[in-house]
């Protein structure tokens, strides 16, 4: 998924962990045309990125 977000969709690095998994596949679908050539996330490495980058606590206002 980074390498899709960060290397062919060439975006920023805040960008990218802002955006949603759809977020990102949408975006690749796109790009790539009707034939959806980027597999989705799988479980395992959806798991492994949240404990890897956790969200941080932020405060609003």
């Amino acid at each position: 998924m980074s390498a899709v977000g960060l290397g062919v969709l060439k975006l920023a690095p805040r960008d990218f962990w802002r955006a949603t998994p759809a977020e990102i596949a949408a975006a690749a679908r796109g790009l790539a045309g009707a034939a959806g050539a980027v597999a989705p996330l799988r479980r395992g490495e959806l798991e492994r990125l949240m404990t890897t980058f956790p969200d941080a606590e932020t405060r609003h206002g």
